[in-house]
This record gives structure tokens, sequence and C-alpha cells, in this order.
């Protein structure tokens, strides 16, 4: 088997025009400041400058890419494009006569690969759709429209899971499987997990998870107008479209780097001349045209603009001359920080004599009625999985602990399906995994005691966001009580949807109320649970 294909290393930054002082800057500022970076890859000229995994994540450990799994579809369908498979202007309707022949429909008729491409297909889907029932293509179909199509940019994630449905059908096969010899084995791409509706067709807008080092090479392939060690993998004139202005997305956003343009899967970016592909949660890939650079970046930061926001701060002004480049490392130690970065931070073992107290007891948790009266029980696995998700998670219950050296064992039920983790008790993670919805995470833990009858439990899925954090307080008569948090925080996320309610409505009696019951969130979905020891 042949080595997998890893990008060119600089020695150091310096070497290929990057100031080693603005990425130690950089990473300072991401420390200083808790900002969730998970890790980042900086290159120029397509060799890598700098990269950054912080622990528990690291450079061989997929992430989940959210939207920027569009980039990936998009890709996919000028692959498609190249090979004569299809063109942008075929009607979406063709390649589904059994949902669309008894359909009458003006804008149906006029919709096509394009409209899906630069989200300008008017439908106007509900963001609560259950994706755990129904057939996603069907479902499409019957979704209601904002506008004719190509009338006005929606952002829209189903417009990229249909390209997938496309492709299914024109290929007979699913596009990962279609893209493995195409391009994740040119670029060295490990083939990986895609999320799929219940006939196997990937998402297309959201699922895929990829190492952060793949983002950069996707992003070097477009920024090279498809090339890619001397094959032309995409067509240069579909990637010379793919990047540039084909709809405005300004009436639609706030953010400024929302308002540049969008092209096919791609946005524009306001604050630098070049184009990213964009993920929730700060995912992104983005290049730098006037530089010959790109940044990627995996995260766990919901408001994406202050996240581009500190990227701006450093990039482009780390981008330098050669020739003003120094002849050797401008900052010594920064390779030092780097690598610290990677490295978990132990502590001594907390120990309390309420351990044998609780060790293989049972802890019953009474349900919370109104989080399972709205379908989001809380789960482990916080927020992602009770959202679209084929299987429903939640309700933790039938908890039980058990101790030995340093090391917590601990074991739960969800619906169906029961887990056991493992967390270090002494600043060391102890790696595993849990299945959620029928979804395995693997997953890092820790645990430490905070007084003799409290217990905090960290559990972090380590290829996703969302670390789930659990407060117990043990009382002598049996009682137990679970304080959860998660990061990023509710707080975080609330405010992220609060700062962003005008992207949804423009009424403004609509937009305070919605803030008002927004800041109700974090007491909503994580209450406090209420348990007994049997």
């Amino acid at each position: 088997m042949a080595e997998k294909y890893r990008l060119p290393r600089a020695d150091y930054p310096e070497e290929v025009g990057v100031s080693g002082v603005e990425i130690e800057k950089f990473l300072i500022d991401i420390e200083e400041n808790d900002y969730n970076i998970h890790s980042f890859m900086v290159l120029r000229h397509g060799k890598v400058a700098a990269e950054c995994y912080r622990a528990p994540f690291t450079a061989d450990r997929p992430h989940a890419l959210y939207s920027v799994s569009k980039t990936f579809t998009a890709v996919a369908v000028g692959i498609a494009l190249g090979e004569g498979l299809l063109t942008l202007d075929d009607k979406v309707k063709d390649f589904f006569p059994e949902y669309t022949e008894h359909l009458h429909d003006k804008y149906l008729d006029a919709l096509t690969v394009r409209h899906l491409l630069t989200m300008t297909s008017g439908k106007n889907p509900s963001i609560l759709d259950d994706k755990s029932k129904g057939h996603w293509v069907e479902s499409y179909f019957r979704f209601p429209w904002k506008s004719a199509p190509g009338e006005e940019f929606k952002y829209v994630s189903e417009n990229t899971f249909m390209l997938c449905a496309i492709l299914v059908k024109l290929t007979g096969q699913s596009v990962r499987d279609y893209l493995q010899p195409r391009l994740f084995e040119p670029l060295g791409i490990d083939y990986p997990q895609w999320e799929t509706d219940e006939n196997g067709v990937e998402a297309g807008g959201w699922g895929l998870y990829v190492t952060t080092e793949d983002i950069a090479k996707l992003m070097l392939l477009i920024h090279q107008e498809g090339a890619w060690d001397g094959k032309q993998i995409l067509p240069a004139a579909f990637v010379r479209n793919m990047t540039s202005f084909q709809s405005d997305n300004a009436p639609a956003n706030t953010s400024p780097d929302s308002r540049a343009g969008y092209g096919y899967c791609v946005w524009r970016n306001e604050a630098v001349n070049g184009y990213r592909a964009d993920g929730m949660f700060s995912q992104f890939g983005i290049v730098f045209e006037d530089y010959d650079a790109i940044i990627a970046v995996n995260s766990g930061i919901p408001m994406e603009q202050d996240c581009r926001d500190l990227i701006w701060k450093y990039f482009p002004a780390a981008f330098i001359a050669e020739e003003e480049a120094p002849a050797k490392p401008s900052a010594p130690a920064l390779e030092q920080r780097l690598q610290a970065a990677a490295i978990e931070t132990p502590f001594e073992a907390s120990v309390s004599p309420m351990a044998q107290f609780i060790a293989g007891r049972n802890i019953k948790f009474r349900k919370k009625l109104f989080l399972n009266l709205i379908g989001f029980p809380m789960s482990m696995l916080p927020l992602a999985i009770t959202f679209m998700a084929t299987d429903r998670a939640g309700n933790i219950d039938d908890m039980v602990f058990s101790f030995e050296d340093d090391c917590l064992s601990m074991r739960w039920r969800e619906g169906d399906e029961e887990n056991t983790v493992k967390a270090g008790m002494n600043g060391r993670y102890c790696y595993g995994e849990m299945t959620l919805g029928k979804v395995t995470y693997k997953v890092c833990c820790t645990a430490r005691w905070l007084a003799d009858d409290r217990l905090f439990v960290s559990v972090r899925p380590i290829e996703t966001i969302g670390k789930r954090m659990l407060d117990f307080r043990f009382r002598a008569d049996g009682r137990v009580t679970m304080d959860p948090s998660s990061d990023p925080s509710v707080e975080k996320i609330a405010d992220y949807l609060s700062r962003s309610v005008q992207d949804f409505t423009h009424i403004k009696p609509l937009q305070v109320i919605l803030r008002g019951a927004i800041s109700f969130l974090p007491a909503i979905v994580e209450p406090k649970h209420r348990g007994k020891l049997k």
C-alpha cells in the first residue's frame, strides 16, 4: 500500500514567508483568552508553515466539518460535470421522476443544479424538520417556496443534500465511493465518515468528518484551480466560477464576512481578498488569494464572526515577503509552544470517603417532562445528538460509578443504549467510545472530587464539538443532584442565537420576542437533574 500523502512541511514559518512571531501571538491570544480553537494549520506556497493541535485533538483525528461538508459536495459536482454526467442547467425534477412526475409547479420546473449550488433554490424548509422521519428527497419537494428559483439567496443545507442525491442517482454509488479514486486517494484523504439518510445518501450539507490537514488539502486543490500533482481533478473553469460571486447573500445576513457574496458552496470574504469553506462552530478553510496562503481551522466557537475576526487580527499580517524573511526562525520558542499545546495537564488525583458509599450503586434520575415533550431530552452529548439524528438519544439514567486507582468508571443508559466510559482522576484523559443515537463517538474523559460530596466529570467527544460536564452532589440519605453544563456553553450559544435573530426575521417585534425566549434557553435545556441511589 502506498504511503498516505502528506503536505510538505517548511522547516520553520519564515522559510515560506510566514512570521513565526505573528503565529506565536495568535497562539498566545487563543490560550490567554480561552478561545475554543481545537486545531489550526497555516499553508503558504503549498507548504505547511505551522500547525497546532490542542489536547485532546490530534493531527490524525477526523473532526466534524458541519457546513464545510458543502464544499466537498460542490467539488464532487464539479468532478461529475467534468466527466459529462450533468450540467449546471439540468432541471432537478428530471432526476427524480418518481417524486415529481405528478407535480405541476412552475417554480419546480425552473429549479436547476446551479440554484442548489448557489443557495438560490427558493425552497424554505423548517429548521426543525425531523430528519429521523421520512425520505429526505421526498420531503425536499414538499417544502414550501420562499421565492422563485434564482431570485434570492437563502442558506438551505437541504439544497446540498439534493446534490448528493443527484450524484447517487447518476453514478449508482455513494458520493464517498464516487470520490474515493477521484479525490480522496489523490489527495491522501482517508475514506471518511459521512452522515446519510435512511437510504445511504450522504447528507451533503453536513455530517462529514475529516482531519484539519484534509481541509487544507481541499482548499489547496481549489486554490490551484483544480490541479493536483500534474493532474486536473476539477475543471478549472468550474473552480473559477465556484470561488467567484454567484449570488448576493448580503440581504440575508448581518455579519460582514457573510455578506460579501457566495459562489458554489464557498463564501467570499469581506475582510480580506479571498474565499472560504465555512462550517458551524467555526470550522474554516480560508484561501488568501493575494498571498498564496491557506488557513484551516477546527473549533467550537458558536459566533463564527468572532473567530474570523480573531484570524483577521493576525492574518494576512503574518504573511511576509520572502526577501524580508529572516534566515532563521524569528520565534525560536514557537515550536515548543505548539508542541506544549498538545500535552495534557496532569494534577494530583483527588479522593473522597464518599467513593465507597456510591460505588456500584444505581442512580435513578427523574425524567424532565418538558424536555421530553419538546423532543430534546438531555443527552451525554450536548445538543448535536438530539438534533437531526435518525434515532434520538437522551434521558440519562441508571448511572453507576466505580473507582480504581486514578480512574473512575461511569456506566449509564439513554433509551435503549448503555455506555461505559473511564475517566482519569489525575488530569490525564482516559480514551474510549460511546454510542448514542446509533452513532459511535470516540471520547476522552476526566473526573475529580471538588469536595467530599461533590464529583465533577467531563466527557469530551474528540471528533466533534460538545463537551459535557456533570457536577454531582451526593447526600448521606442517598439523594443525588446532577448539574449539567457544556462546552461551548449553552449561554454562548444563546448569545449567538440572540445576536443572530435578525438573520431569521426582519420583523422587529418578533426579534424582541425571540430574544426574550432565547434568554431562557440555558435553564430549559440544561436543568438540574435529581435522582436517588438505589
